[in-house]
């Protein structure tokens, strides 16, 4: 699914299709590559939007990375230390972040294009304060261990936990603030 209501593309699925009705005002805050899972905030706050989406309200968000091979010690130290990846701009060093290795989620719902059961895996829990393009999947990469499958289970308190694919919840506003550790204002 693409993070966008509509698309010209027919193949693609899109939000509009989830079977809710949502405000004509909404909108998403951030994104999700077609290739990638989890969750997503939508909203028509505006407040909002600008404290979610600036760089100066650093925001963290954690995601499970499915790794292709063992993801070994020195990987892991060198994605929490900040590595080099290409942006349209030019070379970029990431920030600063937390990574460590996970064991295989359990009960996970089924991946959209399947993995060979023979090909060596590994899962780490990543958490960052920036969202540059592609950027989870260019750090691993760049550290050896590229990205076979990318699933966003928190920004801030706002976690997955049971969600299912297609699954909308509804937060009021204060709940999502407080949740995001956002002051309401």
């Amino acid at each position: 699914m693409i993070s966008q209501f509509t698309s010209s593309h027919k193949k693609k699925k899109c939000l509009g299709e989830l079977g809710f009705t949502f405000p004509k005002d909404v909108y998403p805050l951030g994104r999700l590559d077609e290739n990638s899972e989890g969750l997503l905030i939508l909203t028509n706050d505006k407040n909002l939007n600008y404290r979610l989406l600036k760089p100066e309200f650093e925001h963290k968000r954690v995601y499970l990375v499915q790794l292709q091979g063992i993801v070994t010690n020195d990987a892991i130290k060198q994605l929490e230390a900040g590595i080099t990846i290409a942006l349209d701009a030019g070379p970029y060093l990431t920030k600063t972040c937390k990574a460590k290795q996970v064991k295989k989620p359990e009960n996970l719902p089924p991946r959209g294009h399947p993995i060979s059961e023979s090909l060596p895996t590994s899962w780490i829990e990543l958490t960052l304060t920036e969202g540059k393009f592609h950027q989870v999947r260019k750090m691993t990469a760049g550290v050896g261990f590229p990205c076979l499958r990318l699933i966003r289970i928190a920004i801030e308190d706002i976690r997955l936990e049971k969600m299912q694919p297609n699954e909308v919840r509804e937060l009021k506003r204060d709940a999502i603030y407080k949740r995001l550790n956002i002051p309401l204002e």
